[in-house]
């Protein structure tokens, strides 16, 4: 019996054989040729046919994956982009060498640019690279990346690609554990929307191919050949966790409610459309957090009044008399989107972003607002604004509000003239002057992680600082408290729509607080329902 760790990255435990995952690629050799023109024309090609396959998986997948289907349409962007295919024709040119050849170092070369970019959002990327070139390799050698499992399995792997990630047959996927990749890759991220336990950075060894194993994600363990007692005890923990996962579909439909009658709105985060369908799934009680962003970062350019509108129409007849808050564009920081031309910052997590672009660039934030009035006649739409510091900023989004409000009144168009409007509170600024802030709006939603990397001066996004980072700091609950204490005694609710949300250790304390919602992503809903159902 051996056991391993690793850093994991979707929630579980399993008991299988172990499979190892076998890419059919062969081995990269330089050939030197006299035909370029051909071999460069053989690489288009292959390319074409990669891009094709990848907009079909993202229409395959989009439904089910929702948002995160999005990483295969931003693959085939990538492989169309003009410097990666410079690169790839250029090495052919250069060293009349063929086109695999010159792909993988095409492939090499973006991904060392990109690792040694600062930004670890940007870091994280550069795996994208190579897998992007791993496809059109495959692609030349007229190959494909699926591994079939005929039988429930463990998959290890040095590495996925989400695209081979995905195309895994779920019912024979127990898990999979990898030996690179890291808690916000995309093969990650896809872990845990398909909901397979799953860890990374894993020393695997060839030679346990075949062999029985347990994966304990949610210790960060795998353990290798295990003994009867140690199968017995991890049979239990599973058997468990079966019987409390039933347990928590007999509570759709109830009330998310406190032993002392202390009821809580429980919402959900969603992203995009697709994401409904998770909302409804899990009997969320609404949406506390729509993040209109991703409408901006999955558009080739600046999308258009008409079809912001149709998306948050589709949303609240969808929801009907559920609430729908919709945040306005929180573009910056690590949400980069090329169109809006914003410049490389020192700290863009302090910089140029959400709100300060809104009212920096008005003509964007009043497209917006325009799609947002209009729709909200369909449905229970609430507004609510991100990175807010100021009673100022409040002013001049009012004053920007009623000039669209009055364009629309002059145009004929009908709106909600009673719409909610709320702010996010996720700065210490925002937090300590919370009590004069709550005198301008109808509500607030606190954003835990923003306002933990704030208060703790860590960067969120920077591996090297989670030992550091500590989202139940004295001084992070010390600032939701006194946001719940001033939103109260000014007459309005507060909520929760970041990651500590649905953190069941800390649910007792915002009920003790008087938190009036919660807002999880969807596979949480029925999990926090339950703990606040047992609070007292």
């Amino acid at each position: 019996m051996k056991s391993v760790n690793g850093n994991s990255v979707c929630l579980g435990v399993v008991i299988g054989k172990i499979q190892f995952y076998r890419k059919n690629a062969h081995e990269i050799s330089k050939v030197i040729l006299e035909d370029i023109e051909g071999e460069k024309n053989r690489y288009l090609a292959a390319r074409d046919k990669a891009i094709q396959e990848l907009k079909e998986l993202y229409e395959n997948t989009k439904t089910s994956l929702g948002e995160d289907a999005e990483i295969f349409e931003m693959h085939g962007m990538l492989l169309e982009d003009e410097d990666y295919n410079d690169e790839v024709l250029n090495i052919i040119d250069r060293e009349h060498t063929n086109a695999e050849y010159a792909v993988f170092q095409a492939g090499e070369h973006f991904y060392d640019i990109f690792s040694n970019i600062e930004d670890e959002y940007m870091k994280n990327r550069a795996i994208d690279m190579r897998h992007i070139s791993e496809k059109v390799i495959l692609s030349l050698q007229g190959l494909h990346q699926v591994t079939q499992l005929k039988e429930p399995r463990i998959l290890a792997a040095d590495d996925l690609q989400p695209s081979e990630t995905v195309q895994l047959d779920r019912n024979m996927l127990l898990a999979f554990v990898t030996k690179k990749g890291s808690s916000n890759s995309h093969t990650a991220i896809l872990a845990r929307t398909m909901n397979i336990p799953a860890l990374v950075n894993v020393d695997i060894d060839k030679g346990w191919d075949g062999k029985l194993a347990i994966v304990d994600a949610n210790t960060g363990c795998m353990i290798i050949e295990p003994d009867e007692k140690t199968i017995e005890k991890y049979q239990r923990i599973i058997d468990e966790q079966t019987k409390q996962d039933d347990m928590l579909q007999e509570l759709k439909g109830k009330e998310s409610v406190t032993q002392n009658g202390h009821k809580v709105k429980l919402y959900a985060n969603i992203g995009n459309l697709t994401d409904l369908n998770y909302v409804i799934e899990n009997d969320a009680e609404g949406v506390g957090l729509f993040r209109s962003e991703f409408i901006y970062l999955n558009s080739n350019d600046y999308p258009t009044e008409e079809q912001s509108f149709e998306i948050y129409k589709k949303a609240a007849e969808a929801l009907g008399q559920k609430r729908l808050i919709i945040r306005t564009l929180d573009i910056g920081a690590d949400k980069k989107v090329d169109y809006f031309n914003l410049d490389e910052e020192e700290n863009p997590a302090l910089g140029y972003r959400a709100i300060r672009i809104c009212l920096k660039r008005p003509e964007i934030f009043k497209t917006q607002l325009r799609a947002i009035l209009r729709a909200s006649i369909y449905g229970n739409i609430s507004i609510m604004y991100p990175m807010i510091t100021s009673v100022e900023e409040i002013t001049s989004i009012k004053t920007i509000v009623n000039e669209v409000r009055a364009e629309l009144d002059a145009e004929k168009i009908p709106s909600k003239k009673d719409i909610e409007q709320g702010i996010m509170i996720e700065t210490p600024a925002a937090a300590i002057i919370s009590d004069v802030l709550a005198k301008e709006v109808d509500f607030f939603s606190i954003g835990t992680n923003d306002l933990s990397q704030y208060t703790l001066a860590i960067d969120r996004m920077n591996d090297k600082l989670e030992d550091f980072f500590d989202s139940h700091h004295e001084a992070i609950l010390r600032l939701i408290e006194l946001t719940v204490k001033n939103a109260h005694n000014n007459g309005i609710w507060v909520g929760i729509c970041g990651e500590l949300g649905s953190d069941t250790s800390l649910t007792q304390k915002f009920m003790d607080m008087g938190i009036d919602e919660l807002s999880v992503s969807p596979s949480k809903v029925l999990k926090v329902r339950q703990i606040i159902r047992s609070c007292k």
